[in-house]
């Protein structure tokens, strides 16, 4: 979070710092500290957002405001921390020249005087710089999480996981060794702990290709099985379409059903347990972000003993150790 946010939180409380009494400030320079504080807090809160966000899913436009705002926070803090020095001045070695001490404080006075006006001075700039980054962030709508996303108006965003669902098998270089661990670990063999529920969790930061081995190793081993789903999931589902989207994969022709689209989650959960009964399946639920959506997808998978399979991929460690088997 530190590295999302740049200096923004040692500097929120400089800023409080600077209001106390002994920095002495103006009244115009303490409401332009105000101000900045005010602002600062703000857009803190809206680089928290931004960096909950893959990078590879933000709009450029934010991606470009939030490097500005962590580059302004750093050479802010810089400012503030060259004057704090100047004001307060280093801490005294020895004690015993209190009365030459003084007199160079009295002698300072006017240094720090000049130090004041300078700050003030330099309070302005920044507060100029905090405005049109704050015009910058109310025209992105940086503050609303959904406008953080790019999804440009009339534009078509494409979602990375759809080309990695869609490769062809040529096109996997370098996932040989990965997918023959991988079949390995979900192969079904004669015995009773075979047919058992296997669940596998292919975990990894975003971008290292989880989806693509997720994918492939479905490919290889869906004939094996009387119906299967392969479901791409994301940040913040619709609990809803990931159901019928898990319908779908395994029975098309009664997916295709009106009725479906009008039923709520627990009527899809209880029609995919009764699908599922009686069957050996696979399925595939790709990108989980919570756990909490793994747990009501789960209460919608039966354990029947015929051998079933199911892989998720995460880029979450918690959500990884709780789904299954981490590999």
């Amino acid at each position: 979070m530190d590295h999302a946010t740049g200096a923004m939180g040692s500097l929120i409380l400089k800023l409080g710092e600077l209001l106390k009494e002994e920095y002495n400030l103006q009244r115009s320079v303490k409401e332009g500290v105000q101000y900045l504080e005010r602002e600062l807090k703000s857009m803190q809160a809206a680089l928290c957002k931004v960096g909950d966000v893959p990078r590879d899913q933000l709009d450029e436009q934010v991606k470009l405001w939030a490097n500005e705002v962590r580059d302004l926070s750093y050479g802010m803090e810089d400012i503030i921390d060259k004057f704090m020095v100047r004001v307060e001045g280093p801490e005294p070695d020895d004690k015993q020249h209190k009365l030459k001490q003084l007199m160079k404080k009295m002698g300072d006075l006017f240094t720090k005087g000049k130090t004041r006006h300078c700050i003030g001075k330099e309070i302005k700039r920044i507060k100029a710089g905090i405005q049109e980054v704050a015009d910058q962030r109310d025209r992105y709508r940086v503050h609303e999480i959904n406008d953080v996303v790019a999804n440009p108006t009339g534009a078509t965003t494409v979602d990375p996981r759809l080309l990695a669902l869609y490769k062809d098998r040529k096109e996997l270089v370098g996932i040989d060794d990965s997918l023959s661990e991988l079949t390995k670990m979900l192969s079904i063999e004669d015995g009773d702990v075979s047919k058992q529920l296997k669940i596998l969790s292919v975990f990894g930061f975003g971008g290292l290709g989880k989806t693509t081995l997720a994918k492939a190793v479905y490919d290889m081993l869906k004939a094996q099985f009387d119906c299967s789903a392969f479901v791409p999931v994301g940040r913040n589902p619709s609990m809803k379409k990931l159901f019928n989207d898990i319908l779908f994969g395994i029975d098309k022709q009664k997916h295709q059903d009106s009725i479906l689209s009008s039923w709520d989650e627990r009527q899809l959960i209880d029609e995919l347990q009764v699908l599922l009964e009686n069957k050996r399946y696979l399925i595939v639920i790709d990108d989980i972000w919570d756990k909490k959506t793994w747990e009501l997808v789960k209460t919608a998978l039966v354990c029947n003993n015929r051998g079933n399979r199911i892989i998720t991929t995460t880029r979450i460690l918690e959500v990884a150790t709780i789904t299954g088997e981490v590999y």
